[in-house]
């Protein structure tokens, strides 16, 4: 199994939100983050904003259905041609899974 994490701008969730769940995807975790990558935050006027607010999306599946799921991710996270800011996506290996209420493991 692998572990999806995607760092996306804020007004791109719903819609990816929207799209993994119509492709068969509707487990996700959401969570609220603050960051900055390569751009080294934003300049607007004389103020720079080093820390940016950002959305962390975590999702569990398997490994035949990874590449389907960042597609879907990075199509929908994408701003025109693609610029700065529109995030990243991290994809580890998950070792084991466990359901907290039947002491279950999923693997």
């Amino acid at each position: 199994m692998k572990m999806i994490r995607a760092i996306v701008r804020p007004e791109k969730v719903s819609i990816i939100l929207d799209e993994l769940l119509d492709a068969g995807y509707p487990a996700v975790t959401k969570l609220d983050v603050i960051g900055r990558g390569k751009q080294r935050g934003i300049k607007v006027g004389n103020v720079r904003y080093d820390e940016l607010q950002k959305e962390m999306l975590m999702l569990v599946v398997n490994d035949d259905e990874k590449e389907e799921v960042v597609k879907v991710i990075t199509k929908n996270a994408k701003t025109g041609e693609g610029v700065f800011g529109d995030g990243k996506i991290f994809v580890t290996s998950v070792e084991d899974v466990y359901t907290i209420s039947s002491g279950a493991n999923e693997l």
